[in-house]
């Protein structure tokens, strides 16, 4: 897949181009200028190209914004192509001629000059200063309100041609999402540069440093898939501003968009309120859980097993969505226990993704029924469960054909998913159990 990289001084309108690009909202968009921090990437909507959204560029020696402005560098020199974004409303800077020198210096790749915000002649500035920056022809552009597209999709075409259409979605497997969620500073980054064998995001001890939700796609332990590395979620009273307040969305909004999500928490402390939310977000949506225990290499060797055990009851006791949650201790800075996570979760989406016999799953019901009869309903009228099947993957769904009652409690549907879970492993799944009610055809004739 060929590359385009996105590059510019900070605030000049990167991010907001990226989603007109790739017609998604994957980048935080914001007015403050440095928002963007880590390298998103995305697919090109209409052509075969990844596209990448990068840091401002900033002259610093050190810090976040040096961290930033090195990531954005090495995403230059990887791209087959550079879009270079100018402030139409600002003008030409020195910082401007700065980073363009820079550029050429970092690539061999084609570079296409754009002056953002020029949907306003009486606002802009002189357009033809910007041919100082040595990339020729400027090209005016409004990211926000789309226009002057046409001259990118140019650029890009006589580059690659044969890249305008984008493959056959259907013919292409699906990749894995795993989404990586956490409160700030758990780790959740250095899991992510672990999995990936590079300093792909920035890892600094400190919270709130991942904004964005960065899409990466990787391969790894033999499965391609796609890693969603998102900002720290705090508790709303530790939420300063906006720009934080966009961040947890957009994280939350990863669960939405995930298969599998991996929740880390920090072992060396105990578990808060805030990660059992989280929890509770995921099961809601149907998604996958692990439970990574990180920073387990930190743990009293003595009070291991303790510790573990009182998690695990922590977590069984507080969801009733969840037969056994899947909690695992790694190191993600030694990598310790992360392929053997990984190994686990595989394990269970390919469990996850097939459907159990009917037959089998009606033999089993009939056993729990059998066992235990189900309450009356409070006409006095008991329930028959007639026929069950599965009837849906992600999360996996049981429809249950009942008849005669259909208030049935919550007590005896825990019971009955409980049931089913345990004799068909899957007790690590999200499972939904739905009734449906047979008709009496006779009833409106009595």
């Amino acid at each position: 897949m060929l590359k385009l990289a996105i590059a510019g001084r900070p605030n000049t309108g990167k991010s907001t181009l990226f989603n007109a690009l790739t017609g998604t909202r994957d980048a935080l968009v914001h007015d403050r200028p440095g928002v963007t921090r880590d390298t998103v990437s995305g697919q090109m909507r209409d052509r075969a190209w990844t596209v990448a959204d990068t840091a401002g560029l900033e002259n610093a020696k050190s810090g976040i914004a040096a961290d930033s402005t090195t990531m954005a560098l090495d995403a230059i020199a990887k791209a087959d192509a550079v879009l270079f974004v100018v402030d139409g409303r600002t003008g030409l800077t020195p910082a401007d001629i700065d980073w363009a020198r820079l550029v050429r210096r970092k690539t061999k790749a084609p570079v296409l000059l754009l002056v953002n915000k020029s949907e306003s002649g009486k606002r802009m500035a002189d357009v033809h200063e910007f041919y100082k920056l040595g990339f020729g022809q400027p090209i005016l552009i409004s990211a926000e309100h789309k226009t002057g597209f046409d001259n990118i999709y140019e650029f890009l075409d006589k580059i690659a041609p044969n890249a305008i259409e984008k493959e056959d979605s259907a013919a292409v497997p699906q990749k894995l999402k795993i989404a990586i969620m956490g409160q700030p500073n758990v780790g959740k980054s250095t899991l992510v540069n672990k999995i990936l064998g590079e300093k792909r995001q920035i890892v600094m001890d400190a919270p709130g440093i991942t904004r964005d939700t960065v899409k990466i796609p990787t391969n790894f332990y033999g499965r391609n898939i796609v890693l969603m590395d998102t900002a720290g979620l705090r508790r709303k009273a530790g939420v300063k501003d906006d720009v934080e307040t966009l961040s947890a969305i957009k994280s939350l909004d990863a669960i939405e968009k995930s298969d599998v999500v991996i929740l880390v928490v920090d072992a060396t402390k105990n578990i808060e309120n805030q990660a059992l939310g989280i929890a509770a977000r995921v099961y809601d949506a149907g998604k996958i859980l692990c439970v990574a225990l990180n920073k387990w290499d930190l743990v009293e060797p003595e009070i291991r097993d303790e510790k573990l055990l009182k998690l695990k009851h922590q977590f069984t006791n507080s969801f009733h969505q969840i037969i056994k949650p899947l909690i695992l201790a790694i190191s993600a800075e030694t990598g310790t226990g992360v392929n053997n996570m990984f190994r686990r979760i595989y394990e269970q989406w390919d469990i996850s993704n097939t459907d159990a016999p009917t037959s089998l799953i009606n033999r089993i019901i009939e056993k729990l029924v059998s066992d235990r009869q189900p309450p009356m309903s409070r006409l006095k009228r008991p329930m028959k469960i007639k026929f069950a099947r599965q009837t849906g993957r992600h999360p996996i769904k049981i429809t249950i054909n009942v008849g005669g009652a259909s208030d049935i409690p919550e007590s005896y549907t825990r019971y009955l998913r409980r049931g089913i879970a345990t004799a068909l492993h899957w007790e690590h799944l999200p499972i939904t159990i739905e009734y449906k009610k047979d008709e009496n055809p006779f009833e409106d004739k009595k």
